[in-house]
């Protein structure tokens, strides 16, 4: 048996655009096969998500109809290669695990990431081409600049009410991380007292103290994050994309989540896909919830999705709904 054979019948899933797994009924069982020190695993992971399973069986008689999913692929067994060529030969649906529960979750469950997935998966290719990099930054310089002209009048009355209510500066500049780990300057309005890191930086919280009374405002209907659109112009930063945080909190983040720098191969944003699916929170299990949805976004981005996001936050800062 070749190593292209192989490779040609256990190619994972299609990316599916968000909304289409809706459209397919979920098998009744789904049969994995896996090392065996990853089982325990596994089983806890898709137990949490209510996925009927059965982990290496082999007793299996009718294949057509039913969904067959691999495991870090180069730790297989030979037998448990075998099984999934014939599946696949038989009639049944052979997917990698990852791709089959982004399919079903409409996120990445970034617990189950490990290094063969992300080599053999299209998310290290990623990158675009430069002509559509062009494209993608031309629109970003284009929306940027339409919503600077189109808020002005916002700016003047969130600046004036910053400087009336508390004394400092009406903006306010932090360190983040942004494409491949190279840290920039994010401009803000300022929602926080002016000494509201005197004790060192810490996240903030829902009903932080620091947060003025027109902060708290300014946070809900997301109109901090206005000036950040100079940002986009500068190049830093995309009109979407996943939020960049700030360093002292990545290393941190990065012991606990895995691949959590991953989310770095594309320019942060203005707005992304974790802000609009996820609610407000500030601690490791929040940002691991919204990691699942920063590495789905980066398995899907296009151009009808970030319009979709675009939208969704349009809706959020309409409702007030925001942080």
């Amino acid at each position: 048996m070749s190593d292209t054979s192989l490779a040609f019948r256990l190619t994972a899933a299609s990316f599916f655009q968000e909304g289409e797994s809706s459209k397919q009924a979920a098998p009744s069982i789904l049969y994995i096969y896996a090392p065996e020190y990853d089982v325990t695993h596994i089983t806890e992971v898709l137990n949490r998500h209510g996925i009927p399973h059965l982990v290496n069986q082999y007793n299996i008689h009718e294949y057509a109809g039913k969904t067959f999913c691999f495991y870090r692929r180069s730790e297989l067994s030979s037998k448990q290669l075998a099984f999934l060529v014939n599946a696949a030969s038989a009639g049944g649906q052979v997917n990698a695990l990852l791709d089959y529960l982004d399919q079903q979750l409409q996120f990445v469950e970034v617990e189950l990431l490990h290094g063969d997935y992300l080599l053999e998966s299209n998310l290290l290719h990623r990158k675009l081409h430069r002509q559509t990099q062009w494209q993608r930054r031309l629109l970003d310089i284009a929306m940027a600049t339409s919503l600077l002209a189109l808020t002005l009048p916002i700016w003047i009355l969130a600046a004036l009410a910053i400087r009336l209510e508390s004394p400092g500066p009406v903006f306010f500049r932090q360190r983040r991380t942004g494409l491949f780990n190279r840290e920039f300057d994010i401009i803000k309005f300022r929602s926080m007292c002016e000494d509201a890191e005197k004790n060192g930086a810490r996240w903030a919280s829902r009903n932080d103290s620091r947060v003025t009374r027109v902060g708290q405002f300014i946070r809900r209907t997301r109109i901090d994050e206005l000036p950040q659109l100079f940002n986009v112009l500068k190049g830093d930063m995309s009109l979407i994309g996943p939020r960049p945080e700030r360093e002292v909190f990545i290393r941190e983040l990065e012991k606990h989540i895995p691949f959590y720098r991953f989310r770095h191969m594309v320019k942060p944003g203005v707005t992304g896909l974790a802000q609009v699916r996820h609610t407000y929170g500030a601690s490791i299990e929040d940002a691991m919830h919204k990691h699942r949805h920063d590495m789905y976004y980066l398995k899907h981005q296009s151009v009808w999705l970030d319009l979709k996001i675009l939208l969704k936050t349009i809706q959020i800062v309409v409702t007030g709904q925001g942080v």
